[in-house]
């Protein structure tokens, strides 16, 4: 039976644990943090786990919380133009009329999965790992994953400047938050995601935390923006007094919403600055062995396109697949940086979707994208596609980005509309 160590007990480590384990391997998790720490700790950054991603955990019974999370159909898009210009509006289902997307808190999910795995049979080992840790441990088993990206074990992945992305340094603040009001004739499963010229992304979503349903708040902005003079760190109250004021400037459709909302908790709130980027997916260890970087330890994603969890869960699958299929020949060079290739198949699409989202505003909208937007208004599966490309981004190279695909597709709308 070949052996395994996933280094990091997150979302596409501990998926990637799982599915290993249903094939029968010998798999070991190492992380830093027991469930209970895990449960108990900061809050992450807000993710969206989208209708495929959905069914692929469904596949390894790890959709645990379906029954009790709000169940997002749909999502309404707000563009906010520079100058005060009334915000243009999109709306979409998330999946097919039988479909969702659902939103947990990471440290419900995480803890829950660890748990799972060690209840499944897998070996689960709480110790913090040193590169002489790797070293030690490259004696013993057949093949290393490593799914943290920073301190001494990231900087075994360096920066590769050859690979395409369209990311920026960011900064993230988040509230989770109860009595969000909703809007008018809206249901309360609906989420809300808005693009503003002058103060980033925000995303607005129905959420799962250990104290029940909620609301997250996210804001993304560039660094240098309006939510990057906040260099103190603001404790709980004072951030989401902060969030608010930035959307009562910025977004007055989404204060409106929240204007009346409460923190869920005092530990419901984060600030964080990252900087996204793809690095080489081989470590050299100082001995020379190999280790593989997974999802977010290789391909950092930019956080206004909200695709964390679906880049993890959608790279651990490929990873398991390649894994899987390489039988019982040596985990060497060639197959983790194919492993990697397989993968980056769907990765530089993603990449592309960020870059546009980065770049929305540094020009006036494309015609043929304001165009798009008002087909949407007239033909609803517009909007469906568009929303449930965030569920597979690459789909929207075949209808979005070129403006002659654009019009095709627009006309082809049209004339199946007039015909019914």
């Amino acid at each position: 039976m070949r052996k395994i160590l996933i280094v990091g007990a997150g979302h596409s480590g501990l998926h990637l644990a799982h599915g290993l384990l249903n094939h029968g391997y010998d798999v070991t998790v190492i992380t830093g943090q027991t469930s209970i720490e895990i449960r108990t700790g900061r809050p992450s950054v807000t993710q969206l786990t989208f209708p495929t991603a959905l069914e692929y955990e469904r596949e390894l019974h790890l959709d645990f919380w379906s029954a009790q999370a709000p169940q997002v159909d749909k999502f309404k898009i707000h563009l906010y133009p520079p100058g005060g210009t009334p915000p243009i509006q999109l709306i979409g289902r998330t999946g097919r009329a039988d479909q969702y997307t659902v939103s947990i808190d990471r440290r419900v999910k995480m803890a829950d999965w660890l748990e799972y795995f060690e209840d499944s049979g897998g070996k689960v080992v709480i110790h913090g790992v040193t590169l002489s840790d790797l070293d030690y441990f490259s004696r013993m088993f057949d093949l290393i994953v490593v799914a943290v990206g920073h301190g001494e074990l990231g900087a075994l992945f360096d920066p590769d400047p050859g690979r395409f992305t369209g990311a920026r340094p960011r900064v993230v603040a988040q509230a989770n938050i109860y009595d969000v009001e909703p809007d008018t004739g809206e249901s309360e499963s609906i989420g809300w995601a808005a693009s503003t010229a002058e103060a980033g992304n925000m995303i607005l979503t129905p959420f799962l935390t250990s104290e029940g349903p909620c609301h997250s708040l996210f804001l993304g902005d560039k660094r240098g923006g309006p939510m990057d003079a906040w260099p103190d760190r603001p404790r709980p109250e004072e951030q989401w007094r902060r969030m608010r004021d930035l959307l009562s400037k910025y977004a007055p459709d989404y204060y409106e919403r929240v204007r009346n909302a409460s923190l869920v908790d005092g530990n419901s709130t984060l600030v964080e600055h990252l900087t996204p980027q793809v690095r080489n997916p081989v470590g050299v260890l100082p001995s020379g062995g190999l280790v593989l970087g997974i999802a977010d330890v290789v391909i950092t994603m930019d956080p206004f396109v909200g695709q964390g969890w679906n880049h993890s869960t959608r790279c651990a699958r490929s990873y398991l697949a390649s894994i899987v299929e390489h039988g019982d020949r040596p985990f060497d060079a060639q197959f983790l940086t194919n492993a990697f290739e397989r993968f980056w198949e769907y990765g530089l699409p993603v990449q592309h979707w960020a870059e546009m989202n980065s770049t929305l505003w540094e020009h006036e909208l494309p015609e043929h994208f304001t165009e798009m937007l008002a087909g949407a208004a007239s033909y609803p599966e517009i909007g469906d596609r568009w929303i449930q490309g965030w569920d597979y981004p690459p789909d929207y190279q075949n209808w979005l980005y070129d403006p002659v695909k654009a019009r095709a597709y627009l006309a082809q709308v049209a004339a199946a509309n007039k015909n019914r």
